[in-house]
This record gives C-alpha cells, sequence and structure tokens, in this order.
C-alpha cells in the first residue's frame, strides 16, 4: 500500500471515529435549533396546529435542558472523552441542524412533514446511540430521547393523515 493510500484510511478512520463529547454537543445543537425553529413557527403557523408546534417548542427545550445538565456533571467528565464508532444515522441527524425557510405563512401539511422528518431521523439517531453508548447515564439518556421521538413521530402522523384526509383541517 502506498504512503498516500495509508493516509487516506487514516483519514477515513478519523471521521468514522467521534467521542462522546462531540456527540452530545452535536445533539444539543439539534434540540436548540427545533426549539428555536418551533418558536419561530408559532405565529406562523395556522390555529389549527399552533397547539402542536408549541408543544414541540416546549418538548425540544426540555431535551435542550436534559443534554445541558448532563454536560455539566463531573462524574461523567472520563464518558464523554470515549471514542466511538459513528452511527449510518450521523450524517442525516446532522443534516437537521440547517433548517429549511417554510415563509411566513406555512402549510400546515408543510409543517407537519417536516416535523415527522425531524422526529424520525432524531428517533434512529437516539436509537443508534443508545445501542452504541457505554451503559450508564449517557446511555440512559439516549433510551428515553429515541422512545419520546418515536411517540413524538406516532403522534404527528395521526395528525398528518388528519390533516391530508380532512383537505388541510386537524
Amino acid at each position: 500500500m502506498t504512503h498516500s493510500g495509508n493516509m487516506a484510511h487514516g483519514i477515513e478512520t478519523l471521521r468514522s471515529k467521534t467521542t462522546m463529547r462531540e456527540i452530545l454537543e452535536v445533539a444539543t445543537g439539534f434540540e436548540q435549533s427545533a426549539r428555536d425553529f418551533y418558536c419561530d413557527l408559532i405565529p406562523k403557523v395556522s390555529k389549527r396546529i399552533r397547539y402542536l408546534v408549541e408543544e414541540l417548542a416546549a418538548e425540544e427545550q426540555q431535551h435542550f435542558e436534559l443534554f445541558s445538565a448532563l454536560a455539566q456533571r463531573s462524574d461523567l467528565a472520563e464518558q464523554v472523552k470515549l471514542e466511538v464508532e459513528r452511527t449510518a444515522s450521523d450524517s442525516k441527524f446532522s443534516d437537521c441542524l440547517h433548517l429549511p425557510d417554510l415563509g411566513e405563512q406555512p402549510d400546515d401539511q408543510a409543517v407537519l412533514q417536516y416535523a415527522m422528518g425531524r422526529e424520525h431521523a432524531a428517533m434512529q439517531h437516539y436509537g443508534e446511540l443508545a445501542e452504541t453508548s457505554p451503559a450508564g447515564p449517557i446511555r440512559d439518556l439516549f433510551q428515553y430521547l429515541a422512545s419520546e421521538e418515536t411517540k413524538h413521530k406516532l403522534e404527528l402522523e395521526k395528525i398528518y393523515y388528519a390533516t391530508v384526509h380532512r383537505g388541510g383541517g386537524v
């Protein structure tokens, strides 16, 4: 193998690894961006789904606070330094940090579709992280969040299909 081949393999190995700290930072950013996105949407969405967007904003704030509290724990200092393999869902999850502009009067269906996609990405990512994280509070949090995001996605799907089948009304 050539020297440049070794170097390329080394870079690939670096890319495939990350630390728990980096994972927690990305997840905290994901929850913060979701909260801000939903808060910004509240005055713009129709009254039919405003309650839902308000609930999503509040839930994302709770998740943000859970990650923030975890980051402050001194007993986890060693665990957050651990190197772990990046999950298969890592890039899809990171893509959700880029928020769409749904305009000043977003369509209910567009809002619900986006929210379902975001919850699905979070559900998958947190589920994979729960499987690969070492036992302890970080794994427990990922398991809890995977379960929460699954519930949110199912609830959003119910509302979405009711909206579509009623011609836009919830």
